[in-house]
């Protein structure tokens, strides 16, 4: 374990660096699993993740001591069960404000928790709740992001992106995390104090395709929709030539033209 001094009250008081690890997400949760209490907003950051995980199981690929891979570790229980999306709200907020502090424009949030430059994608966020009944207990904030790493294998180079890609020089990776801890902690703040609407309209503010025509795949037909807004639950609403219609995760999909 390692003190820093971070400018927060609680988020990254506890900072544990990692050398190698499968998953950040998967140490932490480990942690958690343990007897010994875990103090909210202890973060862990890894140099190397060599099984990070996206949505749905995908895999997320990194670099060695070339990008971020991080940890979060809270205990929202004062969140009801319905509002849970509102976590995903202020984290995907917190690393696109902390990101804007070096890249001014073109950074937004995909729904649902991918962070993009333009049109590429520059980071994502795996949240993992665990439940006590039907109450929050904790969650795991897992977060990568691409931040030097300057090539990417052919499946992915069209779609990614990274932080020296777009500023042509090198950010030391601390710089950025300490961003992101300081953020994170400002917009969990805001959640436990129940501010809803301010994170709801932050977030549309930040979405990518908001209030714009685009193309979108579901079912295997492809279309043309205006994402209109995001319910509390975090399903997408999307307006089409045949009326609203309400997506869960993973049920539609992002056509690029670029």
């Amino acid at each position: 374990m390692q003190n820093n001094t971070f400018s927060t009250l609680f988020v990254g008081q506890n900072l544990i660096k990692l050398k190698e690890v499968d998953s950040t997400n998967n140490f932490l949760k480990d942690m958690v699993s343990k007897s010994e209490p875990l103090a909210e907003g202890t973060v862990i950051m890894a140099d190397h993740q060599f099984a990070g995980r996206g949505q749905q199981e995908s895999v997320w690929q990194t670099q060695e001591g070339k990008n971020i891979s991080t940890s979060i570790y809270v205990k929202p229980s004062f969140l009801p069960l319905e509002m849970q999306f509102y976590l995903n709200m202020a984290v995907s907020l917190a690393v696109s404000e902390a990101l804007s502090c070096f890249i001014p424009t073109g950074v937004s949030v995909k729904w649902p928790n991918d962070i993009y430059y333009e049109d590429k994608k520059l980071g994502g966020i795996l949240i993992e709740n665990t439940l006590t009944g039907s109450a929050f207990k904790s969650s795991v904030i897992g977060i990568g992001l691409n931040v030097n790493q300057s090539e990417f294998s052919e499946s992915i180079s069209r779609r990614a992106t990274s932080v020296i890609q777009i500023l042509q020089r090198e950010v030391p990776l601390m710089d950025i995390m300490e961003k992101i801890i300081i953020f994170i902690e400002k917009y969990y703040l805001i959640l436990r104090a129940g501010k809803f609407s301010i994170l709801q309209n932050d977030y549309l503010a930040k979405l990518y395709n908001y209030q714009t025509v685009a193309l979108y795949k579901h079912n295997g037909e492809v279309f043309e929709g205006t994402i209109t807004g995001v319910e509390n639950n975090g399903r997408l609403n999307v307006v089409t030539k045949n009326g609203l219609k309400v997506f869960n995760f993973k049920e539609i999909e992002f056509i690029h033209t670029k």
